[in-house]
């Protein structure tokens, strides 16, 4: 029974394709070897995803975060990621994280890119991506907006490395006040004077009647 279907199959490949049997068989062996040779060189996709894996994998790891101490809001904006020699950092209530690890989030072209480099506690509260918000000014915040942000700050000191303070300015208005209360202890310190002469004019009053 084998041996029939064999001569049949010869008799099929010579009559359709004019090659004889050993021919046909040795042409199928070269068109599946060239195949072989072909995927071998490119890969398919699986490959690449394995590639790229691998080569995530051997990449340096980030550099330790750097201590910056206290700095101003616009020196901060230094780190926003534009550089990839300087570490990404984001400021949160006052305090700067790094936030390196997280920079597909955080860095150029990432989903939110625009905070980083930024004092962007009015913005983490109110989930704002508009510029006005970009600020450490939450006065005017609702209770839910206040847990929102308390929310983002346990996240960021559990998740990053605290390196920095935002400095703090000072208003100018402050200078007035001053001088106002300086105006007022002078006037102040003129009524113990004249409680002082009067308590002297009793003293001597009472030296004499003794």
């Amino acid at each position: 029974m084998g041996l029939q279907l064999w001569e049949t199959l010869k008799e099929a490949i010579t009559a359709y394709t004019g090659l004889s049997p050993a021919t046909f068989f040795t042409v199928v062996a070269l068109l599946w070897a060239i195949y072989y040779v072909v995927t071998g060189l490119f890969g398919s996709s699986d490959d690449h995803h394995q590639r790229s894996r691998a080569f995530e994998e051997q990449m340096e790891p980030l550099p330790p975060p750097i201590q910056l101490g206290e700095i101003s809001e616009e020196e901060l904006k230094q780190y926003d990621g534009s550089d990839p020699k300087k570490p990404l950092l984001m400021a949160i209530k006052g305090q700067i994280y790094d936030v390196s690890q997280s920079r597909m989030f955080y860095g150029p072209g990432g989903p939110y890119a625009l905070f980083a480099g930024k004092e962007a506690s009015r913005a983490l509260a109110k989930m704002s991506f508009e510029e006005q918000d970009l600020t450490g000014d939450i006065s005017g915040l609702g209770p839910f907006e206040l847990d929102a942000l308390q929310d983002w700050e346990y996240k960021f000191m559990s998740k990053y490395v605290k390196v920095g303070t935002i400095k703090k300015t000072v208003a100018v208005t402050g200078g007035d006040n001053e001088n106002g209360e300086a105006s007022g202890t002078t006037e102040g310190d003129a009524k113990p004077a004249g409680d002082g002469s009067s308590q002297n004019a009793v003293a001597g009053t009472d030296a004499k009647e003794e």
